[in-house]
């Protein structure tokens, strides 16, 4: 047996260093993830009047942070971006506070203009929901969502998983059971233009995570959700930052939707692009991910690193409204415009 030559020994090597880094380069910058198997969702049964599982592509949507917290300041804000895209928003996100008014000049703004709401409603404790304590106030919430006639997606308590929410939310099996009370208090309302939306952080998916302790089970959720964001530090692409939920979701047949995401203001304006448009090659790339929702918001007095908006920093907005723009972020025979 012939001995190779250490000059060819060497060349092998690097071949197989480079390989190596190759694919740790692909993994880093997370264009496109490792294929998941991805759930039928083709026969899953929804009411006539809540939001409908797109059959090919995604909605997409947004939170957009107003000038001032006044309604007139909300629709503005909406409209701005949708001028900016040249399109509505498939949905409008809106926050309620567990007694906050609702439906507001905003929400039928949205509703009115043919977008579906996302509400993401704050919740209590959950023992004393579960309680029966609120149920009173429950049904009146309940009747006031049907009455709008509209699509509408309910967040009950998103983030749920996250440790500063823990007085409130309480142990996993409290807020299981307070959300099966929610629920079934909806149901008992004949509540048919709501779709479940179940959203904990895509961290809490990460090794140590404990997110999905919290899942209610596939008879009590219509959508699964994870709000997914680099975190501090370099350039973190969108693919790592959900790949462990969605390997979670695969595993559950429902459609998925990313309820909150966005590209933060410490990268670099084209950088910023490139993660936009590596996070829209995730998404098609994942047929079982049927909505994503952007949170288009630079808090006051937050730093860079947790400020997401896209109005004046032109390359993101740009690739924004071109990822807005495509067939596949407007399902269905038409586009979104108007």
């Amino acid at each position: 047996m012939s001995r190779a030559r250490p000059a060819v020994v060497i060349a092998a090597i690097a071949v197989a260093i480079a390989a190596v880094i190759v694919v740790a380069v692909i993994n880093v910058v997370g264009a496109t993830p490792r294929a998941l198997r991805t759930p039928n969702l083709s026969s899953i049964a929804s009411s006539r009047q809540a939001p409908k599982i797109p059959a090919h592509g995604a909605y997409i949507g947004a939170w957009v942070r107003p000038e001032l917290y006044d309604q007139a300041s909300r629709i503005a804000a909406v409209d701005g971006l949708q001028s900016q895209l040249g399109r509505r928003l498939a949905i409008v996100h809106a926050y309620l506070t567990w007694r906050g008014a609702f439906p507001t000049q905003s929400d039928l703004a949205a509703l009115r203009q043919g977008s579906m709401l996302l509400l993401s409603w704050t919740g209590t404790n959950s023992s004393a929901v579960a309680s029966g304590a609120y149920d009173s106030f429950i049904r009146q919430r309940a009747r006031a969502i049907k009455a709008t006639g509209k699509p509408v997606f309910l967040e009950w308590r998103w983030e749920m998983n996250r440790s500063n929410l823990s007085g409130v939310v309480g142990s996993p099996a409290e807020f299981i059971a307070a959300w099966r009370h929610v629920r079934a208090i909806f149901a008992q309302q004949h509540v048919d233009n709501v779709a479940w939306v179940w959203c904990p952080t895509a961290q809490g998916f990460a090794p140590g995570g404990n997110a999905a302790a919290y899942y209610p089970g596939n008879a009590e959720v219509d959508w699964i959700c994870a709000d997914a964001y680099p975190g501090f530090g370099p350039y973190q692409p969108f693919a790592s930052t959900v790949q462990s939920f969605l390997r979670w979701a695969s595993h559950h047949p429902k459609p998925v939707m990313i309820g909150e995401y966005g590209v933060p203001l410490s990268y670099p304006p084209r950088q910023r692009a490139q993660w936009l448009r590596a996070s829209a090659q995730t998404v098609q790339a994942d047929p079982q991910i049927k909505a994503v929702v952007y949170f288009d918001a630079d808090p006051i007095g937050s730093v860079a690193s947790d400020s997401f908006g896209l109005a004046g920093h032109t390359p993101a907005l740009q690739e924004f409204r071109a990822i807005a723009d495509s067939r596949y972020f407007n399902p269905g025979d038409a586009r979104l415009s108007g």
